[in-house]
């Protein structure tokens, strides 16, 4: 497949709510979007860094000048390309995993929209819809946190995330748990605001039965998770820690997780996302997709990617209007607690041109020669 050329498109798009985390708050996204365009069909990508490089080193000015300088001149030189060289032609180009996945994303877009192929039958899916969770951030208050977790369950979803801090994590926990009731699937997850110091704080979550819970120490202590991991009957489940296959297959191997969050965008891409996927397979490990907030280009893809035969647990694959009130995309709904898997060429979704225009802040064109 021979590239055209590459426009990178920037959008500001607003968020229905704040979404609070450990590490800060958002109100809205600004979004770097890729469009690949051929000779035969054009392809999107999404690139999930985040405005400031607090959950990774990326950010999104970051990403577009390293696409702009280094990624995108290394792929027209190539030639002609499909989708897994990608990877390969950008191996000697140290991190930025997010940019990389959204180059190879579009280019894997603009690849099966060609040849007539869904993104979920390329990387395996085996389900036409899947079970939808919810993150819920950290709020002004427990009472404004139960009525938030109420309102989506009555909208069906199936499973509750509570984000969590130092001094925001057994009251909201226990208050969730004992108003809604043992059957909700409900986990938690830290964004890495702990340490190995805090384990006998930690191990006091035991008691809400919880799912698992996500990423409680800094990224690269392993061996912290692993140690936590002996001390708490919680699943530990891993998300910033896991950036390859590789780094799974270490961690499952020293008993640091026992669950693992998938996010493309952290491990460079849906092919090495589906590895991921393949390695905790064979391990036995469980496996969820995550979300970073994306639009209905990157929820596309995650949504092909969750309904993998080994994400046998509710993801972040949440409706639309869970984040923005109107998406680039013809919106994706909750029906049943479930989201359906696009079926149609490539992403199998239509782009709302009149209002991607509408939020645009900038678009450069990057020709290929």
């Amino acid at each position: 497949m021979k590239i055209t050329g590459v426009e990178l498109r920037r959008i500001g798009l607003p968020l229905v709510a704040p979404f609070e985390t450990s590490f800060g708050a958002q109100t809205h996204r600004d979004i770097l979007l890729l469009r690949v365009v051929t000779a035969d069909s054009e392809g999107w990508g999404e690139c999930v860094a985040m405005s400031e490089p607090v959950y990774s080193p990326e950010y999104v000015d970051g990403a577009a000048d390293v696409l702009r300088r280094f990624l995108l001149p290394a792929v027209a030189a190539a030639g002609p390309i499909t989708a897994p060289l990608i990877a390969e032609v950008l191996a000697p180009y140290h991190g930025h995993p997010m940019a990389k996945a959204a180059l190879e994303a579009a280019v894997l877009d603009a690849q099966l929209k060609a040849a007539g192929v869904s993104f979920g039958d390329y990387l395996g899916a085996v389900k036409p819809s899947v079970p939808a969770g919810v993150s819920v951030g950290i709020m002004a208050s427990v009472d404004v946190l139960l009525e938030a977790v109420g309102g989506y369950l009555s909208e069906g979803y199936v499973r509750i995330k509570l984000k969590i801090k130092p001094g925001w994590d057994l009251e909201p926990v226990r208050a969730v748990r004992e108003r809604f009731g043992d059957d909700l699937i409900l986990q938690v997850d830290a964004n890495t605001a702990y340490e190995v110091r805090d384990a006998r704080h930690l191990a006091q979550l035991d008691a809400f039965d919880l799912a698992l819970i996500e990423q409680p120490l800094p990224e690269d202590d392993l061996r912290g998770h692993a140690e936590l991991a002996r001390m708490m009957s919680t699943p530990i489940c891993l998300d910033e820690s896991i950036t390859s296959a590789r780094s799974a297959a270490d961690a499952i191997a020293i008993g640091a997780t026992s669950v693992v969050n998938v996010k493309p965008g952290r491990v460079g891409g849906y092919l090495e996302a589906r590895r991921v996927h393949d390695v905790c397979a064979a391990n036995g490990v469980p496996v969820w997709c995550g979300g970073m907030l994306e639009t209905g280009i990157g929820r596309a893809a995650n949504v092909a990617l969750a309904a993998l035969p080994g994400f046998t647990l509710p993801g972040d694959t949440s409706a639309s209007n869970r984040y923005y009130a109107r998406d680039v995309t013809t919106p994706f709904v909750l029906e049943g607690g479930h989201v359906t898997v696009p079926t149609g060429p490539g992403l199998g979704i239509d782009i709302d041109r009149d209002w991607l225009d509408e939020i645009t802040t900038g678009v450069e064109w990057v020709a290929f020669s």
